[in-house]
């Protein structure tokens, strides 16, 4: 899941070497800091059932993907919209990541979009992640709800040895939380000492849930996925409702709530 890559470099040929040797600095940079937006993983829930071309429910998503693509909700990284009957309900919601705002948010929900008719055509209610947004479509209301159903674990093969690992993390996690909450997006990135190394760590939730309910979100990921994360170098732990990460490596553009909390 993670790769760090490496170049060396000798003195011989020094306009060209000094190019490449730039290059290979801002491709790392680049990477480590996230700007790309790669696919994560996604979930097409067939329980809610499919729908049929030219259908109600088609006509009625068509117009809330339009809507949403032509409006401001960008801005600030969240929109959710729907449009329902006394029998059926079309449901989107959209939450871009607390530090890709703006171009990026609006880029992230094209791309989205597209993944999800690709991957789950035709499904009425189907989930996809990428690093910078989040976007599901549903039959029922979401808002602020804790969907339990909805998540996945992605953890780096390798280990890092560090004596009460468990315990550490989670005391990170909740001071990250606990920055959150405080934050309009609630979303917070920070780093801290973890044994000899340094651990970046990140972790947001929906905008429609607050205080305790994005605890407890948080919270219920931690626990459900704590052999996938647990003493690992690196995780992401995705649900649709919040979410966290961790790794040795900064990568998220800035630390907006600030750089190295003590645990």
């Amino acid at each position: 899941m993670h790769f760090l890559s490496g170049a060396s470099t000798c003195f011989v040929w020094i306009p060209i070497l000094v190019v490449v040797a730039t290059q290979m600095l801002l491709i790392g940079t680049v990477s480590s800091l996230n700007m790309t937006n790669a696919y994560l993983n996604h979930k097409c829930l067939p329980k809610q059932g499919k729908y049929k071309p030219g259908s109600w429910h088609e006509r009625q998503l068509e117009k809330i993907i339009e809507s949403i693509a032509s409006g401001d909700g960008f801005t600030h990284g969240y929109d959710m919209m729907s449009l329902s009957t006394d029998s059926e309900y079309v449901g989107v919601t959209n939450q871009c990541r607390g530090d890709s705002l703006g171009s990026k948010c609006r880029s992230c929900f094209a791309t989205a979009i597209a993944g999800l008719r690709r991957r789950c055509p035709r499904y009425k209610g189907a989930i996809i992640w990428y690093d910078q947004c989040t976007l599901e479509i549903s039959t029922f209301d979401t808002q602020g709800k804790i969907e339990k159903d909805n998540e996945v674990c992605l953890s780096n093969a390798k280990k890092m040895k560090v004596d009460s690992f468990i315990e550490k993390w989670m005391t990170f996690l909740e001071k990250l939380v606990g920055l959150a909450i405080e934050d309009k997006y609630l979303y917070a990135a920070s780093d801290t000492r973890f044994g000899t190394k340094k651990l970046y760590g990140m972790m947001q939730c929906r905008n429609d849930l607050y205080n305790n309910t994005c605890g407890k979100c948080v919270g219920h990921l931690a626990v459900k996925f704590q052999d996938c994360w647990n003493g690992k170098q690196g995780a992401r732990v995705l649900g649709s409702s919040c979410n966290f990460r961790f790794e040795l490596y900064p990568f998220v553009s800035s630390t907006k709530s600030g750089p190295n909390m003590k645990i």
